[in-house]
């Protein structure tokens, strides 16, 4: 008679948005038995913000399984800054993939094989000496040989673990929209449609590029063009924005939908006043514009015996090097290589813990370094005239979301 087989490695993955999916993803092909733990009702379909990739982002993505093609995003080859006259000041040559977030959770939901738990509202976890532990607002409870947190940048998780790891606003906001290929005036088209474009007005900063449209679709005539627009917010400004039509203050972030229509007339008013008119047009066409206050967040350490924080969970860097997704995917790479190389969970993530904290701090200094023009706004000043020579074309096009090494 054969030796039974032991049962697989159990872990339950909080939040099923793409950083959790790459864990899961990974850790089923390591061959541990994965669960994913996700508090809305439904699959997260249907956001379309844009996402920049690179190479380390392909090699996370070909690991957790899957098959990458033309199909996975936009290609450009120029990045491009227009003056406020719609005049190209500056252009350089960077090839670049663009593909948006339904894109990225599309094609990693059909990878995991596993079980995705919807309403599945996480209210506590703890470790044990030989499982971890995870309940549900309904009071269920339900035990794992790991619980990975992977629960975005207002995680649960990390508010029980680490009540004094808190977001710290940066001082401006970052409106985004996306707006339909054929929504485009020729004009603007064929100006910045197949380019990764920046404008560079007095004390904002916007950019924009091609990305997958309805359905993820990369078709020609079919994708959307993705903006997002820094502006200078303090914060009695900020909680005006984020105030509705009914007096109510969504401190946590504002639905898109319940923005006023007069702080929509306004940011329309100013795109036309300060931008180049194509981006002015971008703006005003977006059917839904949505703005996100900028945070900072780091924490030190990331492991808490069999728990583990994993995305913005952890470290919430400025978006303006693109990095957020490729970090949750190196931070699931080295999750599961760190667990292969270790004798148990816990030294497993304490491994994991103690080399992507260092990899989360730097990703973070490093976005602060290129948002400090927009933080300057609210300061001095001198601070201000500091940013301003570093704020050249050439500057904010060189190191705008490209690929480093951390």
């Amino acid at each position: 008679m054969n030796a039974a087989q032991p049962s697989p490695r159990k872990a339950i993955v909080i939040g099923g948005s793409v950083g959790g999916l790459f864990a899961a993803n990974l850790l089923s092909r390591a061959g541990w038995e994965v669960e994913i733990f996700e508090r809305t009702p439904e699959a997260l379909t249907g956001r379309g913000a844009g996402i920049v990739t690179h190479p380390e982002l392909f090699e996370a993505l070909a690991a957790a399984g899957v098959t990458v093609d033309d199909s996975i995003g936009v290609s450009v080859n120029t990045r491009v800054t227009l003056a406020r006259d719609g005049s190209a000041v500056s252009d350089r040559e960077l090839p670049q993939t663009l593909t948006a977030w339904g894109k990225m959770y599309e094609v990693l939901g059909k990878a995991f094989a596993g079980k995705y738990r919807t309403s599945a509202n996480v209210t506590g976890v703890a470790t044990h000496p030989d499982h971890a532990e995870v309940t549900l607002q309904d009071g269920s409870t339900y035990r794992a040989d790991m619980v990975i947190a992977a629960d975005g940048f207002r995680s649960g998780v990390r508010e029980q673990l680490l009540p004094s790891a808190q977001l710290e606003y940066a001082g401006y906001i970052a409106w985004r929209g996306l707006v339909d290929e054929t929504g485009l005036t020729p004009a603007t088209h064929g100006a910045i449609f197949d380019k990764f474009a920046f404008c560079l007005p007095p004390r904002e900063q916007i950019l924009g590029y091609p990305v997958a449209g309805d359905r993820n679709s990369t078709a020609p005539g079919e994708r959307r063009f993705n903006f997002v627009w820094y502006r200078a917010t303090c914060e009695d400004e900020l909680a005006d924005l984020l105030t509705d039509a009914q007096g109510k203050c969504w401190s946590s972030g504002i639905p898109p939908a319940l923005i006023r229509a007069d702080v929509l007339a306004d940011m329309e008013s100013a795109a036309a006043e300060l931008l180049a008119p194509q981006f002015a047009e971008v703006v005003a066409r977006t059917p839904q514009p949505l703005f996100q206050p900028i945070y900072d967040l780091t924490v030190s350490r990331m492991s808490f015996g069999r728990i583990a924080l994993l995305g913005d969970a952890a470290f919430v860097a400025r978006p303006h090097c693109g990095m957020g997704v490729t970090k949750a995917a190196g931070d699931a790479i080295a999750l599961v290589r760190a667990l292969d190389t270790s004798a148990t969970v816990e030294a497993g993530l304490e491994t994991y813990s103690a080399e992507r904290v260092q990899v989360g701090q730097a990703i973070v200094e490093h976005a602060r370094h290129l948002g400090a023009y927009m933080q300057a706004q609210l300061k001095s000043d001198e601070d201000r005239a500091m940013a301003e020579r570093y704020r050249t074309p050439e500057a904010v096009m060189r190191e705008t979301a490209v690929s480093r090494r951390f």
